[in-house]
């Protein structure tokens, strides 16, 4: 691989300190995910600047005998701190977990970066940040091609099912099902948060005795089609909420 410098705007998404005092890092970049390492970076000035959810201009060198790209310079562009609130930082955090399993190193994705972007401004800034959580989470899923199955029975094929699957996360017909059907609101939720804009979205926000079923569902879909996501155990008082009446 020839040597050369780079610089590239992004959001950290992961990071992790070695023993050795390196800084791993991911960055959502519009030229792709990047993954860097800032040498010695947790005893430096960069330190402060490369922190999660933290939107940087990095400059990075990769040599000829290098896996990892090395953070030279990075200079913080801008920071959301009610993302460190702990009703917002789960939500915040679940999203840059997707978003570090869903885009690939150099998959060219301008659109990728705008929406989760977006998603870290809602969730920092709006008075609800679980519905803009959820929402957005859906929106990352489908933009990477992951969309759950809503026009027939994830089993039989049956057309317009409507109750949950509690192994899928997708949605199951009345003979295949052990499960109550959705409420209508939150049936019409999953089946065109897909294909509805976020703004559509976010004006009919569901109420919260309805929403643990769609977490439920999100996580059932995302560990079958994607893998574990530690993330899930920040929001257990989300996903296991007693289901409505």
């Amino acid at each position: 691989m020839r040597s050369r410098t780079a610089n590239r705007s992004g959001i950290v998404i992961r990071r992790r300190v070695t023993p050795a005092g390196d800084i791993l890092l991911s960055l959502l970049t519009p030229q792709g995910k990047l993954k860097a390492v800032a040498r010695g970076g947790v005893r430096g000035p960069l330190a402060s600047r490369l922190n999660l959810f933290h939107h940087v201009h990095v400059q990075v060198y990769q040599g000829p005998q290098n896996d990892l790209a090395s953070v030279q310079q990075a200079v913080l562009e801008g920071a959301l701190p009610t993302l460190a609130q702990p009703e917002r930082y789960a939500f915040a955090h679940l999203m840059a977990e997707f978003a570090d399993a869903l885009f690939q190193e150099g998959e060219f994705s301008e659109q990728a970066f705008e929406l989760f972007a977006g998603a870290l401004r809602g969730v920092a800034h709006q008075p609800d940040p679980e519905w803009v959580a959820l929402v957005m989470s859906y929106k990352l899923l489908a933009l990477a091609g992951f969309i759950p199955q809503t026009a027939h029975c994830a089993r039989c094929r049956a057309p317009e099912p409507a109750h949950p699957d509690p192994l899928g996360g997708q949605l199951l017909c009345r003979d295949c099902a052990a499960l109550p059907p959705y409420p209508p609101d939150a049936l019409e939720f999953l089946r065109g948060v897909a294909r509805r804009t976020v703004r559509a979205s976010m004006d009919a926000p569901l109420p919260p005795a309805q929403r643990p079923a769609l977490w439920r569902a999100l996580e059932r879909f995302v560990t079958v089609q994607i893998g574990n996501v530690q993330s899930w155990r920040q929001l257990v008082p989300y996903v296991q909420a007693a289901p409505t009446p």
